[in-house]
């Protein structure tokens, strides 16, 4: 069969499953849209930068568990696409990132608009790949799509140059199958492996179990269920396993961490077995290495045997992917009644995990995420959120019962991350709606694609926390930097004279986000006092179609509990 190698990228993408893909054309890849043109079977999503495009397909596939797909032009179109490639890197979220490419004869010329995208993406992809002959072409894209769905999942990068996409193969056939010497993930863990893990489980008096985003990848949150029950473990998720476990359970603690819950972060230190699950010991859940967990014992079950004793050492590492793992281990281990650590537990979280002082005069960040959960807890939402003070509270307050339902930029911590990642995600499930929970900074970030989904319809439910300052610097400054907010206050710009902060300044904010979101035919709302949060939340909750809510919370709230940088996970700071 002849086909274009355009029109080859069609047809893989269609033979892969991908029904959603986030794009922005240029000149070196008009074959490519020109091939999708016709493709009647693809949903082509235009959006406004093509940084919004990488995050859209990394909110899909959290959202659908399948491979996210954007493309972009070649030069600064690709370029553009790198810090959502990264930020999918990080929290291993499988992609594919199709990039058009100046023609095989002038790469290395610096011709117009060309970058060595294989070179610039290399640090943050799983593998990467610069198509130069059309015959290679079927066997990359098979590949491409396998590595960044199998074993730790991630974003691959496909450079065609514009002359394979015109270029045409006689004998076209898309493989059936694919098979990687140098590739081969563990998937099943090794018996013995999992016997010493039921071993030592059967010896602990005081056993935690720490999961992160692996579970969700792969599906293993009823086996992560069975066995924190079977064990009566108090359970902590990371930032990326929020839903894994259900967020009102009694074995609950909380994300752990720098601003995770003090029972968590007690629990690791005085926990005599720790069972990690798909997580990485990540510096923002350890604080200082050296004290962490002094006196647990480690089972570590990962795919990824790299980040295995990475970080913290391990006393029994479990290679294998953790439906399979758990699966295996919960018909080994024995059931334990609860203990008196049980009860450790729970007098350390004395009612709940997280608190804050109320107040009927301003409205506190905490409060809105309170009504936000009662108002959806019950519905399909899924929340999604930008980074920042934000994206903690969000994480505190917000209790996640359900997988792939809270959508965050974790490991990079990318401001605009949210609006397109809510976006993608509501696509690939059918346009459900998705609330993206963000700060008046970091939603200027990417605001352009307010056009998106406004123009296409999309059920994205914008809620601003505006506190007027880049909320999660300004506390570091107030803690640390003995309050000199250094350009963090969103008021104020080079006309200011000595800042007083937002509460005695003149300067009207900007922009004015009702009436922002109103231009794109958007429907705003906003909230001044407490009383009118519940009902703004209602209104535009109840609205077909996307709404933007806005919130004038405490300027000065902080984020507590809080564990600084450096510091060991029982020096918490609760407030100031």
């Amino acid at each position: 069969m002849k086909k274009k190698g355009a029109e080859i990228l069609v047809d893989a993408l269609i033979k892969e499953g991908v029904d959603v893909l986030f794009g922005y054309p240029g000149g070196q890849a008009i074959p490519i849209f020109d091939a999708l043109y016709d493709a009647k079977e693809l949903s082509v999503v235009l959006v406004r930068h093509e940084q919004a495009a990488a995050h859209a397909a990394d909110g899909y596939a959290r959202a659908t568990g399948k491979v996210g797909v954007c493309i972009a032009t070649s030069g600064p179109g690709a370029t553009n696409l790198i810090t959502g490639i990264a930020n999918a890197y990080l929290d291993s979220i499988p992609m594919v990132a199709i990039t058009g490419q100046v023609s095989t004869p002038y790469l290395g010329t610096d011709a117009f608009q060309e970058a060595d995208m294989v070179g610039i993406s290399r640090p943050v992809t799983k593998h990467n790949f610069l198509v130069k002959d059309i015959r290679e072409l079927p066997a990359i894209l098979k590949q491409a799509f396998y590595i960044a769905r199998t074993g730790r999942p991630g974003p691959v990068l496909v450079d065609l140059p514009q002359d394979v996409s015109r270029a045409v193969l006689d004998d076209y056939e898309y493989p059936q199958e694919i098979s990687m010497r140098s590739y081969k993930p563990t998937i099943v863990g090794h018996p013995r492996q999992i016997q010493k893990a039921a071993e030592l489980i059967k010896t602990a008096e005081r056993p935690m179990i720490y999961a992160g985003g692996g579970v969700i990848t792969s599906g293993a949150h009823e086996e992560l269920f069975e066995l924190a029950t079977k064990l009566n473990a108090p359970v902590t998720l990371t930032l990326m396993g929020l839903g894994a476990f259900p967020g009102e359970h009694e074995l609950f603690m909380g994300m752990p961490g720098m601003h995770g819950s003090k029972t968590a972060n007690l629990a690791f230190q005085e926990a005599d077995l720790i069972i990690s699950v798909g997580a990485r010991f990540d510096d923002r859940v350890t604080g200082h290495v050296g004290s962490f967990a002094p006196k647990a014992k480690i089972i570590h079950l990962d795919i990824d045997p790299a980040a295995i004793s990475k970080i913290v050492r391990v006393d029994i590492p479990v290679v294998g992917d953790a439906k399979n793992v758990l699966a295996a281990l919960n018909k080994l281990v024995a059931p334990r009644e609860p203990s008196e650590w049980n009860e450790t537990i729970r007098k350390w979280k004395d009612g709940k995990l997280f608190s804050y002082k109320q107040s009927d005069k301003v409205i506190k960040p905490q409060y809105v995420i309170e009504q936000l959960y009662n108002l959806t807890k019950d519905s399909d939402a899924l929340i999604a959120t930008e980074v920042g003070q934000h994206q903690m509270w969000t994480a505190q307050y917000y209790r996640f019962a359900r997988p792939r339902t809270f959508l965050s930029s974790g490991g990079l911590g990318t401001m605009g991350f949210g609006l397109p990642a809510a976006m993608g995600a509501s696509l690939g499930l059918g346009r459900r709606t998705v609330v993206d929970v963000a700060g008046d900074g970091s939603i200027q970030m990417n605001i352009q694609e307010l056009a998106t989904i406004a123009i296409n319809r999309i059920p994205v439910k914008v809620v601003i926390l505006n506190n007027e300052y880049l909320g999660m610097v300004r506390q570091w400054q107030e803690m640390f930097w003995n309050k000199r907010y250094s350009s963090t206050c969103l008021r104020g710009g080079t006309l200011c004279d000595e800042c007083k902060g937002p509460g005695h300044c003149k300067i009207a904010y900007v922009p004015d986000f009702v009436k922002l979101a109103e231009s794109y035919s958007i429907p705003g709302f906003r909230a001044t006092k407490p009383s009118d949060v519940a009902d703004t939340l209602r209104q535009g909750l109840e609205i077909e179609g996307p709404a933007l809510m806005e919130f004038a919370v405490a300027n000065e709230e902080n984020v507590f509990p809080m564990v600084p940088a450096g510091k060991p996970l029982d020096q918490v700071m609760e407030e100031l």
